[in-house]
């Protein structure tokens, strides 16, 4: 699992409340940590509940489903704790961790296609929302892997995986309670924040990408 904490300024979510979730799983990380638990048995287990999620939402249990995702997004929290408590999680730790997550995330939007598919007259609009949002998300993770992997960074943007996730479980849950309009309007913003968050995150990249480009000043030691 990934240990990385880093602050995300212009997200939804302030750094203070980011910080609070972390504080408010802090004992059970401390007890799993106590335990030998490794983190990255949480991330395998969180994508078992992710999974139970996407099938309670496909058989119409969208509450309950909601229910298992946000358990699911807990230990996902917990399990970047538990890799920091530990010393800072490992290389394969982090690899897995991204790889389970989008693994999670296509499980669930799956569900929530097959479930509109299984239940709406006219389902084109709302699996297409779902596609939109589904494929922003990836993008979003796609392009800090690319960032980094060129040097620079793209922790930017609006809608990391934490507020998409919100949102989702939100959408869900209000859908299991009767208001069935909450997760197409869900999956929409989701498609939106996250598109946005990529054209930030571009953006951000260009400036870096501008700024390494631009000669030293006049007098400047350039290897000092």
């Amino acid at each position: 699992m990934s240990a990385d904490p880093t602050p995300r300024g212009d997200a939804l979510l302030s750094n203070r409340l980011k910080a609070a979730g972390r504080a408010a799983v802090a004992p059970i990380v401390n007890v799993l940590a106590a335990a030998g638990v490794t983190p990255n048995s949480v991330t395998v287990a969180g994508l078992i509940l992710v999974f139970a999620a996407s099938l309670l939402i496909w058989q119409r249990s969208l509450l309950l489903g909601a229910v298992f995702l946000a358990l699911g997004a807990s230990l996902d929290a917990i399990d970047g704790g538990l890799a920091r408590a530990q010393g800072g999680g490992t290389p394969f730790g982090a690899f897995l961790d991204s790889t389970l997550d989008r693994t999670g995330e296509a499980l669930v939007y799956l569900g929530i296609v097959a479930f509109w598919l299984d239940r709406t007259a006219q389902p084109f609009v709302p699996v297409m929302l779902a596609a939109l949002a589904l494929c922003g998300s990836f993008l979003v993770s796609y392009s800090r892997a690319r960032a980094e992997a060129v040097g620079f960074t793209a922790f930017n943007g609006l809608a990391p995986r934490p507020e998409r996730l919100i949102i989702l479980i939100l959408g869900l849950a209000l859908a299991g309670l009767g208001y069935a309009i909450a997760l197409p309007v869900a999956m929409g913003l989701i498609a939106i924040l996250a598109w946005v968050t990529v054209a930030q995150r571009i953006w951000n990249v260009r400036l870096q990408a501008a700024s390494a480009a631009l000669p030293a000043p006049i007098g400047q030691d350039k290897e000092s």
